[in-house]
């Protein structure tokens, strides 16, 4: 089954790069608009080969690296927080609610005119965007924990840490997995996305001035980068959540299929 689906995968992707080179050789796009892939296939070696380019993306995993774990720390502790003392959860809905639909976006005026176009900018929008993925995720997997299972770890005499360790966080844990590996997509495209507008260090800088030179093989051979990036991360995400849950039903379950 796996072999298969391995086999479809393969040829889909090779039907897919084959359309790419024959797209715009058969004229029905501009070359210098969209090159043939063999073209975008030699610039992408070459950013291989060239320094600058392992520097950008250094520059790129660490604004990813940094943003993620502050995010996914701080979304963890205060969603437990919020979670756990009484009349906190009502008290933070409203604000919670405003904040969330906020466009990271939106905030790259501030980010500029805080930090210019350093590391910290692309942080700002990185930590902001992420936090509210592990925040949310984590207020659904407290409110799903068993309240007979709370009950009688009270009765029997446990302390809130004790509760939080042996009956919350368990309950919790594949929530805040979900949480994580959402944020760690989403903190991607905001460290890209900064990159390109802010002109901080990185891939997204290196698009951007790719597309202004008019080099277009590379400015598609870096998009590709990009994309190869965010499926490493997804991938890698999905492999430490089923190891780490192991243990848990759906992930048994899962592998069990």
């Amino acid at each position: 089954m796996r072999f298969r689906n391995a086999a479809l995968g393969a040829a889909g992707l090779a039907a897919f790069l084959a359309l790419g080179e024959a797209v715009p050789r058969l004229g029905l796009v501009k070359e210098e608009y969209f090159p043939p892939t063999s073209r975008i296939a030699r610039a992408f070696a070459d950013e291989l080969s060239d320094g600058a380019f392992w520097t950008a993306l250094g520059d790129t995993l660490t604004g990813w690296a940094l943003g993620l774990a502050i995010a996914a720390a701080a979304g963890i502790v205060l969603g437990v927080i919020v979670s756990v003392v009484p009349y906190l959860r009502e008290a933070t809905a409203s604000t919670i609610e405003f904040l969330r639909p906020i466009p990271s976006v939106a905030l790259i005026p501030l980010a500029v005119l805080l930090y210019g176009s350093e590391l910290r900018s692309v942080l700002l929008l990185v930590v902001y965007a992420s936090f509210w993925q592990v925040l949310i995720q984590t207020l659904y997997g407290v409110q799903d924990v068993d309240p007979v299972a709370d009950e009688t770890a009270r009765s029997y005499g446990l302390g809130t840490w004790a509760r939080i360790r042996h009956v919350l966080w368990p309950t919790a844990l594949p929530y805040v997995f979900t949480g994580v590996r959402l944020a760690a997509a989403v903190a991607l495209i905001l460290a890209i996305t900064g990159e390109l507008v802010i002109g901080a260090p990185g891939l997204g800088a290196r698009i951007a001035v790719a597309q202004n030179s008019q080099a277009v093989p590379e400015m598609y051979a870096l998009i590709v980068v990009t994309g190869l990036l965010g499926l490493v991360i997804n991938v890698g995400a999905r492999t430490v959540e089923r190891r780490a849950l192991a243990w848990h039903q759906s992930v048994r379950g899962e592998v069990a299929v």
